[in-house]
């Protein structure tokens, strides 16, 4: 499903022009952004977790050079489901 997938499912849901649910969406994933980006998380009970999640330090390679590499610890976003959320996937998707 992509953006303007969920943006016209919401509309033909609720009845509400697809600019003002596009707004919102968009209004959405703009604070989500904003706030890891700020070092805080999100937490939308009953559906999951926007996390920043810190990688440690390690030892890579450079395969075409052949040489080891320092990569510094960094963060990243993570999403963590709720149980409901993540039982639901588990029971009703099929297992590839």
């Amino acid at each position: 499903m992509t953006k303007a997938d969920l943006v016209a499912k919401i509309s033909d849901k609720l009845g509400i022009e697809k600019g003002d649910v596009q707004a919102t969406v968009e209004s959405f994933m703009e604070e989500v952004k904003t706030s890891l980006e700020s070092g805080d998380n999100v937490y939308l009970r009953g559906f999951g977790s926007f996390i920043v999640k810190t990688r440690a330090e390690k030892t890579g390679r450079n395969i075409s050079k052949n040489t080891t590499i320092k990569i510094p610890a960094h963060n990243i976003p993570a999403f963590k489901p709720a149980k409901v959320f993540l039982e639901g996937v588990k029971s009703n998707v099929e297992v590839n």
